[in-house]
């Protein structure tokens, strides 16, 4: 058994097919997970849909109206970059009600993964890149409603910078943004995060984790979250499709576990999402999105150490 709950529904699998976003990679991750012993069932949570007050907290009205009764235009459609349908809407109201169950476990347990979520190019008044509503956003604006937090920390690894993020807590002084992505890759524009760390293409494993710590450093200095929710992209990995930096999966997990690290020695609650993966190999998706799950268990087995920061 794991020392930390796991958020899932068969329903974030969308079934596209052969399209380049992978969705059937969530039940993969979920299977890999029983079936190498890692997980139990009883670790397994399933998620209620969030509320559409929850939504509207994020969204603007007339955006989540169009997606409620499918009267999105034909541009809106194509800038989602997944069809449209009602299965998508209520995956999506799933994945982000999946995200505010893995903050709420957080809280209580120290660690929880969404094996989902992390839709961060999606704006308040429209998605685009494959992300149609901001589950990580609707969490923190909900936990934040309920006085469970105050201030809340992203950390988004994905190679993608994450713009719906900066768009929508632009200017909060209560949700701390850091973006470690490609330079010269999706999307354009990218509004400014709290810190952007702009990577130039081909960075490999030891100058990005030097680069991670050296910002993780800064941003655990500057702000004092009592919630971290990470972005766990795999697609800073050398063999993705839609990525171009070269990170190897040894890589990838020192990354979570260098994020994991800074969650464990400051004290704060942290619950991971999973965010893009499109490596030429489904399986290299897959096994990178398990090595998060391994990364937060062995943090989880760790205590912060005493009279350190986590007893601010």
């Amino acid at each position: 058994m794991l020392p930390f709950k796991l958020i899932y529904d068969d329903r974030y699998d969308l079934h596209l097919g052969a399209h380049v976003f992978p969705s059937q990679k969530y039940r993969l991750v979920r299977d890999r997970l029983l079936a190498d012993g890692i997980a139990a069932p009883e670790d397994i949570l399933a998620p209620q849909p969030a509320a559409d007050e929850d939504v509207l907290r994020v969204h603007s009205q007339d955006y989540v109206r169009k997606l409620s009764t499918g009267s999105l235009s034909r541009e809106e459609i194509l800038r989602l970059e997944v069809p449209y349908s009602k299965k998508l809407v209520e995956a999506c109201w799933l994945a982000a009600g999946g995200s505010i169950l893995a903050g709420r476990c957080a809280l209580a347990d120290g660690w929880a993964a969404n094996l989902g979520g992390g839709f961060h190019h999606a704006c308040r008044d429209h998605g685009e890149g494959f992300c149609v509503i901001h589950d990580v956003a609707i969490a923190i604006r909900r936990l934040q409603y309920e006085r469970l937090i105050e201030r809340a920390m992203i950390v988004d690894t994905d190679v993608h910078q994450g713009n719906g993020t900066a768009e929508i807590f632009g200017g909060d002084g209560d949700v701390f943004t850091l973006s470690i992505h490609q330079e010269h890759n999706y999307p354009y524009p990218k509004p400014p995060s709290t810190i952007d760390v702009d990577l130039p293409d081909g960075v490999g494993d030891t100058d990005y984790l030097a680069i991670l710590e050296r910002n993780l450093h800064r941003a655990f200095r500057e702000f004092s979250p009592q919630l971290l929710f990470y972005v766990a992209g795999a697609d800073p990995y050398r063999d993705d499709l839609l990525g171009g930096l070269a990170l190897t999966i040894p890589g990838l997990a020192q990354r979570d576990a260098l994020v994991f690290d800074y969650a464990r020695r400051y004290g704060v609650p942290a619950a991971s999402v999973l965010a893009g993966g499109y490596a030429r190999r489904l399986d290299d998706t897959v096994m990178i999105h398990v090595g998060t799950i391994l990364a937060m268990r062995d943090a989880a087995g760790q205590k912060a150490p005493a009279g350190g920061p986590a007893a601010r």
